[in-house]
């Protein structure tokens, strides 16, 4: 008995090989999804430790590591605003082992503050999760004329460029925000920057700066302590902590919100099994009802979220952020 069978032409062979070459991909990414990890990743921060961030990161990397059947080691590289550790991770293996937990400033700002940057945030890396928001909120010396942002207003009005606010450094969040109220406002103020938020908070509790916009967690002591007087929340909504202070919209100024978040990158062309591996390690930990508590306590709100959506956010930051660092002329160098 004869068999009938099909002949191929030689136009199908192009089409079947592709079939065969996509049929082989397929099976190579599952394989690696399936077999990661097979030994410890590791959390890059680009911030010092004891620092927020890294505060974050130690939080996520054990549960992570339950999720992933393998260790997270989290490595802290900080310098330059970012860029020592954007720069190494834009260079690591795009395999999943080599992690970044990245801020708003580096993914979204730098771009825009720095002539020249060692990195592309758009091209060179491959978003995973977002991990956590943290709102801010405008602080001044407790001796301060003014108890208000509207008194602040009219303060500065009265005397342009006479009223200082520190800064954790130039092009930093807390300088960003500051600059952002200001044009809003339209007064002007004097920058000072400091080496860090902790010593530009102390500066304005000890009366050598006037103002600062300070992450919440980082100033909601010494507001309670009455060292320091609030004067707006840079957020969508009041601080369950701070009832009555307004929010920069409330107080009359038309600004968008101050971002404050987190989110975990890797270097550019990472497999999305893996990537997706990653996400669900990471919104595990951040629903975790232990770490989410510590989280909260410590004024960051979990993001949950997928990479795509990150991505979009911080692609919108950067368009909104850099906008304004361009019309402003900010320049870190």
């Amino acid at each position: 008995m004869s068999v009938f069978r099909p002949a191929l032409t030689r136009r199908a062979f192009p089409a079947v090989a592709a079939l065969f070459a996509l049929s082989a991909l397929l099976a190579t990414s599952s394989a690696q999804a399936g077999a990661f990890p097979d030994h410890p990743v590791r959390l890059i921060v680009p911030q010092s430790a004891g620092s927020g961030g890294d505060v974050v990161a130690r939080l996520l990397g054990e549960r992570m590591g339950s999720e992933l059947g393998a260790s997270v080691v989290v490595e802290n590289r900080a310098g330059a605003n970012g860029i020592v550790a954007m720069s190494y991770v834009a260079k690591a293996p795009a395999d999943g082992y080599t992690l970044l937990l990245a801020g708003v400033s580096q993914m979204s700002f730098n771009p825009g503050l720095y002539k020249q940057l060692p990195y592309d945030a758009a091209r060179d890396y491959t978003y995973v999760a977002p991990v956590v928001d943290t709102p801010f909120v405008l602080v001044a010396n407790k001796d301060a004329p003014y108890k208000t942002l509207a008194q602040l207003i009219a303060a500065a009005k009265a005397a342009p460029g006479g009223i200082t606010f520190a800064s954790a450094g130039a092009g930093n969040s807390t300088h960003l925000s500051t600059e952002m109220i200001a044009s809003g406002a339209g007064i002007q103020l004097k920058h000072i920057p400091y080496k860090g938020s902790g010593p530009a908070l102390n500066a304005v509790i000890g009366g050598q700066v006037e103002l600062m916009t300070s992450v919440l967690g980082s100033a909601l002591p010494q507001i309670q302590a009455g060292n320091v007087v609030p004067l707006a929340v840079l957020a969508d909504k009041r601080a369950g902590d701070l009832p009555g202070v307004p929010t920069v919209k409330e107080a009359g100024i038309n600004v968008p919100p101050m971002p404050g978040w987190f989110a975990i990158v890797g270097p550019a062309g990472m497999d999305k099994a893996v990537v997706d591996k990653l996400n669900a390690a990471v919104q595990a930990a951040i629903a975790d009802p232990a770490i989410n508590k510590k989280l909260k306590d410590l004024y960051f709100v979990p993001l949950q979220g997928s990479a795509e959506q990150m991505r979009a956010r911080a692609e919108a930051d950067a368009k909104t952020w850099g906008a304004f660092i361009a019309k402003t002329g900010i320049q870190v160098d």
